[in-house]
Formats: structure tokens, C-alpha cells, sequence
């Protein structure tokens, strides 16, 4: 049955505010500021209506859960703040003598609510903040940061044969008995470094019990041979990290995820999304995403900041096509268009030497213009050219515009 928050603060939780809590910390202004009561109506229907014992209270739970992400702790950790930390038990709602919830609770209440119901709950809190002028809405920051996998990272030798150890306990705990044949299979504990005889002894032995049980025994036995399927390619790019987290990834210098987010530049995150960790944030896609949420929550913005990874036409034009300005520093280092003079009658560029690019094409995310090769190769001035000698192109992408000289009939002229 559905718990409620006690609204009553009694004398000694009077006391503790009055005396013990800071008089500026950021937890109580967010206190201030935002309306958690919500919360109640929104997870109502996880709870029966009349039988059973009355739940901890849902507002309350989701404080804690807010406070874990907000400090970086556990389960286990936040749970034990609450027992001396008074400002955690007030922020929280949770009074003095109020039993504490443990954390398999938090366990429990985290996965009622459910990937949907966070981003609905999420959500309300950005439509709060927007209702009470804490977004300024002009301009809007897009970017990825990487969220760390939670697990050891073993190297391919162990991690081969952790595959093999998982498959093989699997077989046995549905069958209650390992077959003769299967067991020959079973890694050997050793604390050597793996040598390069040993990786490929791994590979061998995964791909043989691989064709032995594929396709042979249960819905889990498949998954985790598929699992080790993509590892056991040594020709492939390992791509899983870990048997315990399968879907984090390898990307750079770290394993795990990224946070995509859209941040206001009041500092306040706006929407999220979860990518692997091998992901290009700045795909088209991606940022496509990423701006329909703001969309739907119908953020507006007058410009939007990204890094060089989301350099692409299709991407300015994306931000463009809702009525923004963008603001995106270039990937490719500037080729010198100022050596260059752009007659916008012909479509072409003329270099200092007086040759005129022959033909345009457009290539992911700009148009190339490029120029004879035979002429840039006989060209005596070749050596200080932005054109490469052996591709003699020219990369002019949208920003590139404002570097553009003017034509030879006087006008200032732009790529259209």
C-alpha cells in the first residue's frame, strides 16, 4: 500500500532546521525551489490500493535516490549518510525518529520506476524549472561525457575464459550436471600473465565449444555464447568489455557510456540519452535525438554551442531549421581561402596563380572543389598552396563562408 509523507515537522526536526542545517547550501535552495510532491501521483499505480503494509514513502525514496546521484554513492553509502547526516534527513523529509530504508529497497524502488518513468519524472522537473524562470533559453550546450563502466577490465585472455566459465556454470546449473565432453572446456586458474601462446589457445578452445553448444541449449546459454562470439574473432576489434556489464563499450581512453545531454546555460541539463561508449556523439542522428526532446519539451534557444565532433552540414543545417544560430568550431584544420578569390557567376575559386578550380562535388558534410592536377603539379608556387600536390582540393564546408574573398567583380559573394 502506497506510503505518504508525514507534512507534520515535529519539535526536535523544528530545532535541528533552526540550529544545525547551514544557512546557504545548494541542496537546501533546491529544496526551495523545487516540488517533489509530485512523485506521489506519479508512482501511485506501483503500490496496491487498500491491502498490505503502508510502502516507505515514494517522495522520500526518490530524494535518496537524488541524493545518490547527486553526491556519487552507493546504495549502501546514502543509506548510511541518512543515519547522521541531518541535512540529508531534511532535505529527504525523513524525521528523527523515522526508520531508515535499506538499500536493497532502493534497489527494489529504482527498478518500479523504470527507464520510462525516470525521463517522464525527469521531464516535470525541467517543466518546473521553466515555469518559475530558471531557464534563460538563449543558448543551449550540447555535448557527451563519459560515464565510467563499473567493472574490472580484464584482458581478452581472462576474459575468454571468464566466457567459457560462464557458459559451462550455466550447462551445469540447468542440467544439474556437466556432460564429459563439456568439461575439458573449463578454464584453469592461473596467476601468470597471459603469454601470446595462451590467447591463442583461448580463441581455439572458445571457438570449439562455441560450435559445440550454439544453437543446442537454452535462451541464456545463447546469450552468453553470442557474448563470446565477440570476442572470440581474433581478427575482430574487441568491442565487449566485460561478461558482468555486456553492453558497455571500449571508446577513448575509457570503457563504458556517454551522457548526451542538451544544458542550458543556466547550467541546468535539459535532456539526456545513453549512448555505448564507441558512439559519435555528433552522428546526425544523435543530435537529431537529442533536439527533438528539447522539441517536445519546447525549449527554445537563440544559438547552439557543440565541439568540433558535431562539424557537419547536416548538423547545421539541422539547428538551423529550427530557428537557432549555431556555434561550432571546425574539425578539419581551415584550408587558407583567403589565398583564394570566389566568382560566384561560375562556381569556382581562382588561386593566386590564376587557376580556376575545374568541378565541384559534395562529400559528407561539404563541397569539394578541385582543381587540375596537371596544372598544380607543373605550378612553381605548389609549395606554400592549402591544396594538397598529389588531391589538389579545396574542403569549403558552411563555415567557411565568412573567410571568402571578394569576387573579381567587386561584390561580396558567398557559396550558395
Amino acid at each position: 500500500m502506497l506510503g505518504k509523507t508525514d507534512p507534520q515537522a515535529s519539535f526536535f526536526d523544528s530545532y535541528v532546521e533552526k540550529y544545525f542545517l547551514p544557512k546557504e547550501h545548494e541542496l537546501l535552495k533546491i529544496k526551495e525551489k523545487v516540488d517533489f510532491s509530485f512523485i506521489e501521483e506519479e508512482t501511485k499505480d506501483l503500490y496496491a490500493k487498500v491491502a498490505g503494509r503502508p510502502s516507505y514513502p515514494p517522495e522520500a525514496m526518490f530524494k535518496i535516490l537524488f541524493l545518490e546521484f547527486y553526491y556519487n554513492l552507493s546504495d549502501v553509502e546514502v543509506v548510511k549518510q541518512l543515519r547522521f547526516n541531518v541535512l540529508f534527513r531534511y532535505f529527504a523529509k525523513i524525521k528523527i525518529e523515522d526508520p531508515l530504508p535499506d538499500d536493497t529497497s532502493l534497489v527494489v524502488f529504482r527498478k518500479r520506476l523504470g527507464e520510462e518513468r525516470f525521463e517522464r519524472i525527469f521531464d516535470k522537473f525541467i517543466e518546473q524549472c521553466k515555469e518559475k524562470g530558471l531557464l534563460q533559453e538563449k543558448l543551449k550546450a550540447v555535448d557527451a561525457t563519459h560515464i565510467v563502466a563499473d567493472v574490472a577490465i580484464p584482458n581478452t585472455v581472462n576474459l575468454l575464459r571468464e566466457g567459457r566459465k560462464r557458459i559451462l556454470g550455466q550447462l551445469e546449473q540447468e542440467k544439474k550436471k556437466l556432460d564429459h565432453s563439456l568439461k575439458r572446456y573449463l578454464p584453469e586458474n592461473s596467476s601468470q600473465k597471459p603469454s601470446k601462446e595462451d590467447l591463442t589457445k583461448e580463441f581455439n578452445l572458445c571457438k570449439e565449444l562455441i560450435g559445440k553448444v550454439k544453437g543446442k541449449y537454452s535462451s541464456r546459454v545463447e546469450e552468453l555464447t553470442a557474448l563470446l562470439e565477440k570476442v572470440a574473432h581474433p581478427e575482430k576489434k574487441r568491442k565487449l568489455v566485460s561478461f558482468v556489464d555486456p553492453e558497455a563499450r571500449f571508446g577513448t581512453k575509457f570503457a563504458g557510456y556517454k551522457a548526451h545531454i542538451a544544458k542550458d546555460e543556466s547550467e541546468i541539463v535539459t535532456s539526456c540519452e545513453t549512448l555505448l561508449g564507441d558512439e559519435n556523439e555528433g552522428e546526425k542522428s544523435n543530435l537529431e535525438s537529442l533536439l527533438k526532446k528539447e522539441d517536445k519539451k519546447g525549449l527554445a534557444a537563440e544559438a547552439v554551442a557543440c565541439d568540433a565532433l558535431y562539424d557537419s552540414l547536416a548538423n547545421r543545417t539541422n539547428i538551423q531549421k529550427r530557428g537557432m544560430k549555431h556555434y561550432i568550431p571546425e574539425k578539419r584544420k581551415k584550408k587558407k581561402l583567403d589565398d583564394f578569390i570566389y566568382s560566384e557567376r561560375d562556381d569556382e575559386f581562382i588561386c593566386q596563380k590564376g587557376y580556376s578550380s575545374i568541378g565541384k562535388t559534395y562529400h559528407e558534410d561539404a563541397y569539394v572543389y578541385y582543381f587540375s592536377s596537371r596544372l598544380c603539379k607543373a605550378c612553381d608556387e605548389k609549395e606554400g598552396c592549402p591544396c594538397s600536390e598529389n588531391r589538389p582540393t579545396l574542403y569549403v564546408s558552411e563555415s567557411h563562408l565568412l573567410y571568402i574573398k571578394v569576387d573579381p567583380q567587386g561584390k561580396e559573394e558567398g557559396l550558395k
